[in-house]
């Protein structure tokens, strides 16, 4: 069973965090937004339905954001009006190597708020703020490995 001593230490030291069920993603989301700060840019990256969504789904709660979380997938973009705000991006409908300046990445990126990239392999180049890299693996029907790490 995972605890939230286990979560904050898979955080606070980049170790990978092995989630078993949805509640526990949406938990690890929640503790992860207590890390982050205004100008912040997650780059999350994991294959259809490995949980990016769910994991944006906790970083909001966590940043205290009631409303819905829905992938932006047709959209590209949802902001939700929080302070700071909160930009949700879903990238998978671009074709590879889209230019992130001419679809407007960068104005969110390094925004005051806390920026959430799906996708962000579509996208030129990673190199447009992000601040934290996150990894969800599937490893089955309820598993999932989490991997946070920072740019140097």
């Amino acid at each position: 069973m995972q605890t939230s001593n286990n979560i904050a230490e898979s955080i606070s030291h980049n170790f990978p965090f092995q989630s078993n069920s949805e509640e526990s993603t949406l938990a690890w989301g929640q503790a992860l937004a207590a890390t982050l700060k205004p100008g912040d840019s997650l780059a999350l990256q994991g294959n259809l339905g490995a949980g990016k969504t769910v994991l944006t789904r906790g970083i909001c709660l966590g940043l205290g954001f009631q409303g819905a979380v829905h992938s932006p997938s047709y959209a590209l973009v949802h902001e939700y009006p929080h302070d700071p705000p909160i930009y949700h991006m879903d990238l998978y409908r671009l074709p590879e190597g889209a230019d992130f300046e001419e679809i407007g990445v960068e104005h969110y990126s390094l925004s005051e708020g806390i920026t959430l990239i799906e996708w962000p392999e579509r996208l030129e180049s990673l190199d447009v703020g992000i601040t934290h890299h996150i990894k969800i693996e599937h490893l089955d029907e309820e598993k999932r490995l989490i991997v946070v790490s920072q740019p140097k």
